[in-house]
């Protein structure tokens, strides 16, 4: 029998258990006690497993090594950077992700998060709890220009919102979307056009060697006086040392941020004290509709793999691989 772990969070319940099951798999949670950042410790919780319903926890080198009997990473989410692809494909291990399931819930939380910290929040909220009572007139977001960096499913979404409420909308992507771009009013512009010219600015764009740090001091310091920043995608996109100054400093109004560099987010984390500062822990993907769709294409992918299928749309390593077999 084939079994399976999931690590991922909040998935003590959802489609994939009745999904796997029906298929002949046996399906299990992960001890949530264990440090599953810690390759021992990971390590031994992947002993007997042949597929994971994985989270972001790192799969080193060293955790696959360990455990030669994996066959499947299927990700919870779109984001793959927690994996070493160079160990799984020496290794023919599938490393999948479920594209199209959580853009609207991503796009939510980012536009939930522009308009709270454009309107005040947190500062308003924890004044008003010490019984402090002040008025601060802001800039309005409707008229204002919404920056994306990154133009995929979730830019996207996040676009077609922010149009709704007046904001006049630019975008940076590599890969322009021509079909989106004639149906909307959004202008594809340089990244240095992104930096001077938005009110607020969001990110969208995958985690990598070539956007890590994309918010730097360089990028903060061309940024308009008063700018906001929203990421909820990766937290290796923003350099959290120079955004906290920034934030010290006034440059910025204030940031809205899902991600961080280190998760979950160190309680002496300097961001924890500031009230321009709104904050989750890496949730925007996850609403009633995302987690049901995510789990369930999660586990598909996985039951397909075993019966001889590739879903190549979901497939993110082992390119050109024509002979892949359980």
């Amino acid at each position: 029998m084939i079994r399976v772990l999931c690590t991922a969070l909040s998935v003590e319940t959802g489609a994939h258990f009745k999904l796997l099951r029906d298929a002949g798999f046996e399906c299990n949670v992960v001890d949530r006690s264990l440090n599953l950042w810690d390759e021992t410790v990971l390590s031994n919780a992947l002993q007997g497993y042949q597929a994971v319903l994985a989270g972001s926890e790192p799969f080193t080198p060293a955790v696959l090594a360990a455990n030669p009997q994996i066959r499947v990473l299927s990700r919870y989410g779109v984001g793959f950077d927690a994996i070493n692809l160079e160990a799984c494909d020496a290794q023919g291990i599938v490393v999948a992700t479920t594209p199209g399931q959580n853009h609207h819930s991503v796009a939510e939380h980012a536009v939930a998060m522009m308009m709270a910290v454009g309107r005040g929040f947190p500062a308003y909220d924890m004044q008003v709890r010490r019984g402090q009572w002040n008025r601060v007139a802001r800039p309005r977001i409707m008229g204002s220009t919404l920056g994306l960096l990154g133009l995929g499913r979730i830019g996207q979404a996040v676009a077609t919102r922010a149009l709704g409420l007046g904001m006049n909308v630019v975008a940076y992507d590599p890969f322009p979307p021509q079909a989106f771009l004639t149906e909307y009013r959004v202008q594809m512009v340089p990244l240095e056009h992104i930096w001077e010219k938005s009110d607020v600015i969001s990110l969208h764009m995958p985690a990598g060697p070539d956007t890590r740090h994309i918010v730097n001091r360089t990028s903060l310091s061309r940024m308009k006086d008063g700018a906001v920043l929203i990421n909820t995608s990766r937290g290796p996109l923003v350099d959290e040392s120079a955004l906290i100054d920034a934030l010290k400093s006034g440059k910025l109004r204030g940031a809205g941020l899902d991600v961080f560099e280190v998760e979950p987010l160190p309680v002496s984390s300097p961001l924890l004290m500031m009230e321009n500062v709104l904050l989750s822990g890496h949730i925007a993907g996850l609403d009633n509709e995302s987690h049901d769709d995510t789990c369930a294409m999660a586990a598909q992918t996985i039951i397909t793999l075993s019966q001889g299928g590739w879903p190549e749309g979901c497939i993110q390593n082992l390119k050109g691989v024509t002979d892949w077999k359980w």
